[in-house]
């Protein structure tokens, strides 16, 4: 399947032909190098998701948001309270389970009332996301609103063309763990061997 660029192809064929995409990069479980492992606390992806909107305040305005569910949902709606942004949607797009990325799946496209801003492209329209990694979801998301300004948390270097505003670049190989993905426990000392 051919995947439209980051502008995207325009038009109502290039999104459906988005939309009813499953693409074949299904990859085994990813060995994770334990010092390679960032750890974000939700202090932190707070701030992190702050300081995003305050670089994303000069962009827009911005008419709606659509975050990518599940990881854009929590900085999407930090987001939208910091910028007054009170529409918001979301794509929900299926590509990893756990550690394994599998072939992308969009289980729930966005609404044609917000495809239709911005021309029918999105011009006026936010995309978020907590992460942009190989940029597979991103290009896909891409096709649907490719005039849409698209802001992530995270970025590592395959995805980064992607995006237009990010707040912290990782290494490709660096496995986030979110909030969302731990619990507090006891963390042994690196110089005994903890890692």
């Amino acid at each position: 399947m051919a995947v439209s660029d980051r502008r995207g192809a325009s038009g109502e064929a290039a999104r459906t032909t988005q939309r009813n995409c499953t693409m074949r990069e299904s990859q085994p479980d990813r060995p994770i190098d334990p010092t390679k492992i960032f750890r974000v606390s939700w202090d932190q992806f707070h701030r992190d998701s702050r300081a995003l909107a305050w670089r994303l305040a000069g962009a827009g305005p911005f008419e709606a948001i659509v975050c990518i569910t599940r990881g854009g949902l929590v900085p999407a709606g930090i987001v939208a309270r910091e910028l007054d942004i009170r529409v918001i949607e979301t794509v929900c797009v299926f590509s990893y389970s756990h550690t394994r990325q599998t072939d992308l799946k969009i289980l729930k496209d966005v609404a044609p009332s917000v495809i239709a801003r911005g021309g029918g492209e999105g011009a006026s329209v936010l995309i978020v996301d907590d992460l942009v990694d190989t940029g597979q979801t991103a290009r896909v998301v891409r096709g649907i609103l490719p005039s849409a300004h698209f802001a992530t948390v995270y970025a590592k270097p395959m995805g980064r063309p992607m995006v237009d505003t990010f707040i912290t670049e990782v290494s490709q190989d660096t496995w986030i763990d979110f909030p969302w993905d731990t619990g507090l426990a006891f963390q042994p000392p690196i110089r005994e061997g903890g890692m």
